[in-house]
C-alpha cells in the first residue's frame, strides 16, 4: 500500500512539474501579455483615391500591378489548372505550399514536376515541414533524383523547439516569371471531399491566375523565403536574383497568359485589364506587428456598403469582432461565410460557434456551408475591393504563420469572388440567434471555450 501511495505521489509531482514548466514556458513566450486593441477612427471610404495608399502604409504591403487572366473555384479545376501551368513551363517553376498529403493529387503533382525537370526546367519547391509530415521521403527522393530542388520550411530544431509553431501557409505557383497562381488549396485528396465521413462534395476553394509586374514582385517574395534553408546533401539555399527578372522569350507559351484571352463572368466577357495589386506578407508576425491582421481589420473598418467575409477557421479576436459589429451598425451588409460541423477541425468549429453570439445580436448574418468543408479565404468590401489568399481569420494566421494575401479592385476578380460568395450562400444554413442560444453545453460551451483559452496557438 505504501508503495502505491509513493508511486502516486511521484506521478502527481511529475504532472504538477510538467504543468509548471508549460506555464513558465508560455509566460516567457509572452502568451499572457496584453494585446492592444486595434482601432481606426475616421476611416476613409474604399472609393477615396487615397484608399490604396493608406492600406499599403498601414499594412507594410508591397504595391504592383497585374492582369487577372483566370479564376477557378472547384477543387478539380484548381488542381488541373496547376498541372496545366506546370506542363506549360519552359524555363522555371517556383512553388510554395503548406499542405501536401499522400494520394492521387500529390502523385499527379509529382509526375508533372518530374516530367518538366527531365525536360530541363529549373524547379524550386518550398514545402512546409509540418504540412507535409505524412509524405514519405521516397516521394522527395524521386524528385531530387531528376534535379528538383526541394527544401522544407522550418524543420524542428531542438535548440529552439518553440519556433516549430511557425509555418508557411502560403500557396504560390510561379511559371517562367510570366504568370502566377495564388489561392488557398493544398495538394491533397482532402479537397475531393472523400476522406471525411461527413463530406458529401469536394471542398470549396478558389485560385486566381495573374500576369504582369506583380509576378516579378512575387518571385522576389518567393526567393526571399527560399534563402537560408539547408539543402539535403550540402550547402544552403540562396536568392537567385536572375529568377526574379528572367529574360522573356519572344514567343508566348500556351496557357492562360495569351493576350487575346477573355474572362467569362456569368454572361459577360471581360478583357484582362491592368489593375493595382497590393501584396501583404505575414512574415514572422508578432503580437504588435501582424500585417495580415491589420489588413483584414483595416478593410473592414473602411467598408461603407458591405463586408462579405469567408474563412474556414473563423476565430475573430475582440478587435475584429468590434469592427464587424461597427460596420453592421453603420448600415453595411455584413455576412460571414464559414464552415459547418463538416470541418476537418471540429474543436475549432465549436470555439468559432461560441463567438457567433455578439455578432448575431448585432444583426450580422452568419452562413455555414453545408455540402462539405469550405476552405476559401475571401473578403469583399463595398463594390470595389477584393482580398484573397492564404490567411484565415484566426490567431494562427495573424500571429504564427507566414501568409500571403492580395488586395485589388480588378473588376474580373471581384465579380468572380462575388459570384462564388453567392453560390456559397445558396448552399448554406443561416444561423439564427435563437438557434445559437440552444447550442450544446458540452461541445460548444465547454469544449469550445476550452479551445478559445488557447486559441492564440491554434
Amino acid at each position: 500500500m505504501n508503495l502505491l501511495i509513493t508511486i502516486f505521489q511521484w506521478l502527481l509531482g511529475a504532472v504538477v512539474a510538467f504543468v509548471v514548466i508549460i506555464l513558465v514556458s508560455l509566460y516567457i513566450r509572452g502568451a499572457f501579455r496584453w494585446r492592444p486593441l486595434f482601432r481606426i477612427d475616421r476611416a476613409i471610404a474604399p472609393q477615396d483615391p487615397r484608399f490604396l495608399a493608406a492600406v499599403k502604409s498601414f499594412t507594410s504591403s508591397l504595391e504592383s500591378t497585374g492582369e487577372v487572366i483566370n479564376f477557378w473555384n472547384t477543387a478539380d479545376d484548381i488542381q488541373q489548372a496547376r498541372l496545366d501551368a506546370i506542363d506549360s513551363a519552359t524555363r522555371r517553376i517556383e512553388f510554395e505550399t503548406f499542405m501536401i498529403t499522400p494520394g492521387k493529387r500529390a502523385d499527379d503533382f509529382a509526375d508533372a514536376i518530374a516530367r518538366k525537370a527531365v525536360d530541363g526546367v529549373s524547379i524550386q519547391l518550398l514545402i512546409d515541414t509540418y504540412g507535409s509530415r505524412k509524405i514519405d521521403d521516397k516521394y522527395w527522393q524521386r524528385l531530387r533524383s531528376v534535379g528538383v530542388q526541394v527544401v522544407f520550411f522550418n524543420p524542428f530544431d531542438w535548440r529552439a523547439p518553440a519556433n516549430f509553431a511557425g509555418r508557411t501557409h502560403r500557396k504560390l505557383l510561379i511559371i517562367d516569371g510570366d504568370r502566377v497562381l495564388i489561392g488557398g488549396a493544398g495538394v491533397s485528396d482532402l479537397w475531393d471531399g472523400i476522406e471525411k465521413e461527413d463530406d458529401t462534395q469536394p471542398w470549396l476553394d478558389i485560385e486566381v491566375a495573374i500576369r504582369g509586374e506583380v509576378v516579378n514582385l512575387l518571385s522576389a517574395v518567393f526567393q526571399a523565403h527560399w534563402q537560408g534553408h539547408r539543402l539535403k546533401r550540402a550547402g544552403v539555399t540562396a536568392i537567385d536574383m536572375g529568377a526574379v527578372y528572367p529574360t522573356l522569350n519572344s514567343a508566348k507559351t500556351r496557357d492562360t497568359g495569351r493576350s487575346s484571352q477573355t474572362l467569362s463572368v456569368g454572361s459577360e466577357e471581360l478583357e484582362p485589364t491592368k489593375s493595382p495589386i497590393l501584396v501583404t506578407l505575414g512574415t514572422k508576425p508578432s503580437y504588435r506587428d501582424s500585417p495580415i491582421e491589420t489588413l483584414k481589420q483595416t478593410l473592414i473598418a473602411c467598408a461603407r456598403k458591405r463586408v462579405w467575409l469567408s474563412s474556414p477557421y473563423f476565430l475573430p479576436n475582440e478587435s475584429t469582432r468590434k469592427m464587424l459589429i461597427t460596420a453592421q451598425q453603420a448600415g453595411a451588409d455584413v455576412r460571414i461565410l464559414t464552415t459547418s460541423v463538416r470541418t476537418d477541425k471540429k474543436p475549432v468549429y465549436y470555439a468559432s460557434y461560441e463567438v457567433y453570439g455578439s455578432l448575431l445580436r448585432a444583426g450580422i448574418k452568419i452562413f455555414e456551408y453545408q455540402p462539405s468543408m469550405i476552405h476559401a479565404k475571401m473578403l469583399i468590401i463595398d463594390d470595389e475591393w477584393v482580398n484573397m489568399g492564404s490567411a484565415n481569420i484566426d490567431y494562427r494566421s495573424f500571429l504564427h504563420n507566414d501568409e500571403l494575401d492580395i488586395v485589388t479592385d480588378n473588376a474580373a476578380l471581384f465579380q468572380h469572388v462575388e459570384k462564388t460568395f453567392e453560390q456559397g450562400f445558396a448552399q448554406c444554413e443561416q444561423i439564427g440567434l435563437r438557434q445559437w442560444k440552444r447550442r450544446s453545453w458540452l461541445k460548444h460551451r465547454v469544449l469550445g471555450n476550452a479551445v478559445r483559452l488557447v486559441q492564440w496557438q491554434l
